[in-house]
């Protein structure tokens, strides 16, 4: 079943109408600027302040729950850390029009406000999960929120894997849709999972594998190779029972990487970089292993870097499997995770200021960078995402 979107809404329903924008703002303090997330939801803004839409965005920002220092029923759990006051200026800059911030919860003024706009306005409300109701998918909170706009479009796809009332229960009160980008997510991730064309590459690097066991189980006989890297290496090697000294190692997930060494999918590292007792990158020559792979590829899927890449001397690997991603052209590539895209724009700067851009020049065209992290992964394993199937119906 498709999903509603307002790529195929009618625009005279945006005009003079307040549409509600849940968008992913969970960026950590220091690179909110840069980011890819917010670069990524323009479109969805741009295309309902063409047809004269009221534009009211909604998002979180960490995980605030665990703070202290209830001020009052308007605020919330405050924290400045977490505040979303940072991306109304940086937004207001790449829209080229002011973007107003809203800084407390009492929603009759927030609806006034609104109501007292000019068709065209943009507003930033605070930080949701400073809200209890947020993270426990509270009806009154979604109604609450419903009640300020005439149309809800979801352009989160990062947290649609999460049901919350900014997500989940505000769309039992409002007419519901996917924007631009969940579209564009939806349909990238559809292509490489369904429509796939071998050989077939999945790379997995990052901290942990487990929550990538439900991706190698679903592909385990669709894929042609797991290229793996990262935290998910040295629990493979835990399994083997090489000695890993003090390398993060995701010891719950032993018992399933066991089952798994005897496929001759598993592309392990043959060589490693290490410090102080700890494998913090894959060595040249894996690079070279995972390199021909990746260059006889038709689909790639890649989640998490292969190493400690934020760290100089152990950026290696990564930089080095994205240049060979880059380099192949005629693949289908769908690459994702927070940390993924920072090591991109980090380590391939010039070729991510063109992915980004949207000029693509020498750059593989069919490469797609997935916002999600968690709920791409989630998406591929087959799991239908709360967010995206309240759409379908």
């Amino acid at each position: 079943m498709s999903m509603r979107c307002i790529s195929k809404m009618n625009p005279k329903r945006i005009r003079g109408r307040v549409v509600l924008v849940r968008v992913d703002l969970n960026i950590e303090e220091g690179g909110e600027k840069n980011a890819y997330r917010i670069q990524a939801i323009l479109p969805t803004i741009l295309h309902l302040l063409r047809h004269k839409g009221k534009v009211v965005l909604l998002s979180h920002r960490g995980r605030p729950k665990s703070l202290t220092g209830i001020r009052n029923k308007e605020l919330g759990i405050r924290n400045k850390k977490l505040s979303l006051r940072p991306f109304a200026g940086i937004l207001s800059k790449k829209l080229g029009k002011q973007v107003s911030f809203v800084s407390h919860f009492n929603f009759e003024k927030i609806e006034t406000q609104i109501e007292s706009s000019r068709p065209g306005s943009v507003f930033l409300l605070e930080n949701l999960r400073f809200l209890p109701g947020e993270e426990k998918d509270d009806s009154a909170l979604g109604m609450r929120l419903a009640a300020l706009g005439d149309v809800f479009v979801n352009d989160a796809f990062a947290v649609s894997h999460r049901a919350n009332a900014s997500v989940h229960a505000i769309i039992k009160y409002i007419p519901s849709y996917a924007g631009l980008l969940l579209e564009k997510e939806v349909q990238n991730l559809d292509r490489v999972a369904k429509n796939y064309t071998h050989p077939f590459a999945i790379i997995f690097g990052g901290a942990k594998i487990s929550d990538k066991m439900a991706v190698i189980q679903h592909f385990r006989n669709k894929a042609d190779y797991f290229l793996i890297g990262g935290g998910p290496a040295n629990t493979f090697f835990a399994a083997q029972g090489l000695p890993i000294g003090d390398s993060l190692v995701d010891v719950k997930s032993i018992a399933f990487a066991k089952r798994y060494l005897k496929s001759r999918k598993i592309i392990l590292p043959v060589d490693a970089e290490r410090q102080d007792r700890k494998i913090l990158d894959v060595g040249p020559k894996t690079v070279g292993q995972f390199g021909a792979i990746i260059k006889n590829s038709k689909t790639i899927i890649w989640n998490g870097p292969m190493g400690f890449f934020e760290m100089k001397g152990f950026e290696k690997g990564t930089r080095s499997v994205w240049k060979a991603v880059l380099r192949n052209k005629k693949a289908t590539v769908v690459a994702g995770g927070g940390e993924l895209l920072i090591s991109f724009a980090k380590l391939v700067p010039s070729e991510y200021k063109r992915v980004v851009a949207g000029t693509k020049k020498n750059t593989n065209s069919n490469l797609f960078l997935s916002t999600g992290g968690g709920a791409m992964l989630e998406y591929l394993s087959g799991k239908k995402l709360p967010g995206i199937e309240v759409l379908r119906r």
